[in-house]
């Protein structure tokens, strides 16, 4: 799997690398011409390097321990805690929590639970705000279904937003997933929903901060 081990993750490398350029050959010719322009273009080329590779930082996390512990797969904030149905979970309510995410989170996504991926999905869409309800269903999405060794099944979806247009999803049906491993990223956005079985113990509440790959929110029955 991707970025383990990396101080930013490896998606962001162009971005920081072709801002960086840019900024450099500003720089070059505001050593050799005159007036405003080039040193101003130059320390806004700066800026936008710095903050694209902050952007893209890809820090270590510890999970907490505890197998039936589900992590948050995503920093953010929780914006919805709730049942509802979902067909790839099985008939009965299951329990969605969504966490959003805003431009100065870390963006690289961790796995909830371990297990093996049973399921894989993309579906295109809209790029609504992904802090609406209606994100769920309309936003452009990819999604996961991990299988715990106790048969149970937790699905997290990533879902694009206003300005995320680029969902990164490393795992494919049949991978073993680790808690708290680094499974993908949404490019410059914005969301992620986590649909845990009937049963689980939910341990978050509605405006809670997460931290990715630490914070609990709940336990598997």
């Amino acid at each position: 799997m991707r970025n383990q081990h990396t101080p930013f993750a490896r998606e962001g490398y162009p971005f920081i690398g072709g801002l960086a350029l840019v900024t450099l050959v500003f720089g070059g010719l505001a050593g050799v011409g005159q007036g405003v322009v080039w040193p101003v273009l130059t320390g806004l080329g700066l800026v936008l390097t710095l903050f694209t590779a902050w952007f893209f930082r890809n820090p270590e996390r510890v999970p907490p321990a505890g197998e039936k512990n589900v992590v948050a797969p995503a920093d953010g904030k929780v914006i919805f805690v709730g049942e509802v149905r979902e067909p790839r979970c099985g008939e009965a309510p299951v329990t969605k929590i969504s966490i959003f995410m805003n431009v100065f989170n870390v963006h690289v996504n961790r796995v909830p639970v371990s297990g093996t991926v049973v399921d894989r999905f993309y579906n295109a869409g809209s790029f609504l705000n992904a802090a609406l309800d209606k994100a769920s269903t309309e936003n452009e999405q990819g999604g996961l279904v991990v299988q715990t060794d106790n048969g149970q099944r937790v699905m997290f979806v990533q879902i694009a937003g206003l300005i995320a247009r680029r969902i990164v999803t490393y795992p494919v049906v049949g991978d073993r997933l680790e808690r708290g491993r680094r499974y993908g990223l949404i490019r410059f956005g914005s969301r992620v929903d986590v649909y845990l079985p009937p049963g689980t113990r939910i341990a978050v509440r509605l405006g809670q901060l997460t931290v990715a790959g630490e914070t609990i929110l709940g336990e598997l029955p």
